[in-house]
């Protein structure tokens, strides 16, 4: 057994789960399986019998990172992301020159000490990157608290927040995350904000004109972009939606 609290099978067998805990939201585990057809070693999360995340599937989170800076003016930026995950977007983010800090706000334990055990090659650096700091907190309730996402300065206000935690705001994971979505839950997060600060977020869903609405009662400037990708399990095309707000014009 594992110091995470699961079985660990050898190394270099076909199907490894590296890490395993129960969590106030489900269990949540870290695999590692070698698929033969791509001939590539794959990396998932999954929470209960759903699946998160995949190694497979990169594309849009990495472009959360960088459609969200796209949109930030200055040169020396302080960045929140909201679900840490397999590190795609954090790891994206810190590949921005400008990007001075980068404040990781996730809820488990356990998926930050994959960072740091170094259980994720793709993600190395990560955790040693100088600017980098970890924070074990519900971005929810983080926004919706007097503290904010710093509590070593409270009130601290950011250059963007990149949120991939939910599956889309119609599908939280859980029912808590679901009072973010409206405009009053947008308007404490903007208030995290600098001037011309940016909120960008992912979801595995098409466009929804109900939330791009929310969006816009709350920031001045408000873009939806559909990221196509590679999909290697069906052969085909899939795309996910990240959703680009600035509090200023």
């Amino acid at each position: 057994m594992d110091e995470s609290g699961g079985e660990r099978a050898p190394v270099g067998a076909r199907f490894e789960e590296l890490s395993w805990r129960e969590t106030p939201i489900g269990a949540i585990s870290l695999r590692r399986r070698r698929d033969p057809a791509l001939q590539v070693e794959v990396y998932e999360v999954k929470l209960d019998d759903e699946y998160l995340m995949s190694s497979l599937f990169p594309v849009a989170e990495i472009e959360l990172a960088r459609l969200g800076l796209a949109e930030v003016t200055g040169e020396s930026v302080d960045v929140v992301v909201g679900g840490l995950g397999l590190g795609y977007t954090a790891c994206a983010a810190l590949g921005d020159p400008r990007v001075r800090s980068l404040l990781v706000v996730e809820a488990i334990e356990d998926v930050i000490d994959w960072h740091r055990r170094g259980l994720l090659p793709f993600a190395a650096g990560l955790a040693e990157d100088p600017r980098t700091r970890f924070v074990q907190a519900d971005f929810f309730a983080a926004v919706a608290g007097d503290v904010g996402f710093d509590a070593e300065v409270p009130g601290r206000r950011f250059d963007a927040v990149l949120l991939d935690v939910d599956h889309s705001p119609r599908n939280v994971l859980h029912p808590s995350h679901a009072a973010f979505y409206p405009p009053a839950g947008l308007r404490r997060l903007a208030a995290l904000l600098r001037p011309e600060g940016v909120f960008a977020l992912w979801s595995d869903d098409p466009p929804d004109a109900e939330f791009t609405d929310a969006l816009t009662e709350v920031f001045a400037n408000v873009r939806t972009h559909v990221v196509p990708f590679a999909n290697p399990l069906t052969g085909g095309e899939s795309a996910n939606t990240v959703y680009v707000a600035r509090t200023g014009p």
